[in-house]
């Protein structure tokens, strides 16, 4: 949250007075979105999708140092196909959408609108997957899918979304576990250096994994209000989908030996993300790395003579330095600029006057705490690239330290139940025995659902918080959206 609490926009609800209200008055406010008639779907305005392409942009260049290529299935899944794998069928089936009809006649074989693409990748691995000369297969597709959600809320959840999905196939189990543990990491990476967002590794329970996936994988990031959201996830499918669908090659020592799988994805559920970790009462805070406009130019009485000229020669400066920069040269006010902008998120604000311009300086305004200094014109370039650096920060710093101080370690469930009551939502820490059964009572007790099981363990205790039985791990809980 911004030191200075002045409310700059009164159209957008105050979090602490409305959470839920507050997170829908910004997608609204600042243009990230438009309702349509189609229930549970979004238009992604230009500005919201502006944020979703340099997200695009950053992880595709991410998985391409890493050997992946980019690929595109259809959207139909023939029935008959989808179920040669039962688990995942049986996962999805809840959330499919089916196409019935071709034009007027009544299609024999069922189309289902595609979910997620795995068993079209296994069709299409069983044709060009013969030897181990083959293998891996590193792909990667950018598209969108669709899920029956009942309750929708922009980018969190919604019936049509877009994503990445990324697909390999690997000659051995343990490139296969390399692979879900590595991608696993860049997510990890992408949200902690592009977004600003610090988020707990961890392995998913099985209760909770992937349909058809052996291991399932997840970051998971707290939001200003304490509730958790899973920002990513990677599958390890061992060789269950090849044996499914008959994907088989011929290894090095001629024998027919079956394959291994993973596929991981991220969404626009991302933004949902950025808004929830940095956003204030006057709206959204970017990131810079995937803001749409990193700084913005307010020229103050732009109608003074080389105003205009000077803010210009600015904006020039800022793009041949490859600043994403945006010169407001509207007849609006300033103050109706700054507001605006505010609610937009940009992380930089460079104010430029007549008399600015007599010392050589500009004005610059981080967004994320409203900081302002002079900045000699000369030193221009320089002076952006150090604050959007120290707006990242100083995010990043915000957020870690909202989680810190909303983790709380529990050794009871009535010590979880207190703590929640009287703290507010947050992570719990606490030790489990293993038992499915203990996971759900601790659900059905407290209100918090296992998170993920992190990869830094601690030791809180010997005991299960639910039955006092040895325990097998610590587990991160939670209120999830």
């Amino acid at each position: 949250m911004s030191k200075d609490n002045k409310k700059m926009v009164d159209a957008i609800t105050s979090m602490e007075e409305d959470f839920a209200k507050w997170y829908t008055d910004i997608v609204k406010k600042a243009e990230l979105i438009e309702y349509t008639s189609v229930k549970g779907c979004m238009v992604i305005r230009p500005y919201g999708y502006a944020i979703w392409e340099n997200i695009q942009r950053i992880l595709d260049g991410m998985f391409k140092e890493t050997g992946h290529e980019n690929v595109c299935m259809p959207m139909f899944i023939p029935e008959s196909l989808l179920q040669k794998e039962k688990d995942h069928v049986e996962g999805f089936a809840p959330e499919v959408a089916w196409v019935t009809y071709g034009g007027n006649e009544k299609l024999e074989d069922r189309l289902c609108v595609r979910p997620t693409s795995e068993t079209l990748f296994c069709e299409h691995y069983a044709n060009i997957v013969h030897s181990y000369r083959d293998l891996p297969k590193l792909y990667n597709q950018w598209v969108s899918v669709v899920r029956w959600e009942k309750t929708t809320r922009p980018f969190l959840r919604s019936r049509e979304f877009l994503w990445q999905e990324g697909h390999t196939i690997h000659a051995t189990a343990e490139e296969a576990v390399e692979e879900t543990e590595k991608m696993l990491g860049i997510y990890a990476k992408f949200c902690e250096e592009s977004l600003a967002m610090p988020v707990v590794k961890g392995r998913k329970t099985d209760s909770d994994k992937f349909a058809g996936a052996e291991a399932t994988y997840a970051i998971e990031a707290l939001m200003h209000d304490g509730k958790a959201l899973q920002a990513g996830t990677s599958h390890y499918f061992g060789d269950g989908f090849a044996k499914a669908f008959d994907i088989m090659y011929t290894d090095k020592e001629n024998k027919k030996v079956y394959p291994h799988q993973t596929s991981w994805g991220v969404t626009t559920r991302l933004i949902g993300a950025i808004i929830m970790t940095h956003g204030d009462n006057n709206g959204l805070v970017l990131p810079p790395a995937v803001a749409p406009v990193q700084a913005v130019i307010i020229p103050v009485q732009q109608f003074k003579e080389g105003v205009l000229d000077k803010a210009r020669e600015l904006e020039e400066r800022l793009k041949a330095h490859g600043i994403r920069v945006k010169l407001d040269d509207s007849d609006n006010s300033p103050g109706w600029k700054f507001a605006e902008y505010e609610m937009k998120g940009v992380p930089l604000r460079i104010e430029l006057g007549p008399k600015d311009i007599e010392q050589d300086q500009c004005v610059m305004v981080t967004r994320h705490n409203r900081e302002k200094s002079f900045v000699s014109l000369a030193e221009l370039e320089k002076a952006v690239d150090e604050k959007l650096k120290a707006v990242h920060d100083g995010l990043y710093r915000a957020a870690l330290e909202n989680r810190e101080k909303r983790t709380y370690s529990c050794l009871t469930m009535d010590e979880i139940t207190d703590v929640l009551e009287k703290k507010g939502d947050g992570f719990i820490k606490a030790m489990w025995c293993g038992d499915e059964a203990c996971e759900d009572k601790v659900k059905e007790v407290t209100g918090v659902g296992s998170r993920c099981i992190p990869f830094e363990q601690e030791q809180l205790s010997d005991k299960c918080v639910c039955c006092g039985k040895p325990a097998k791990a610590m587990v991160y809980w939670g209120k999830a959206y």
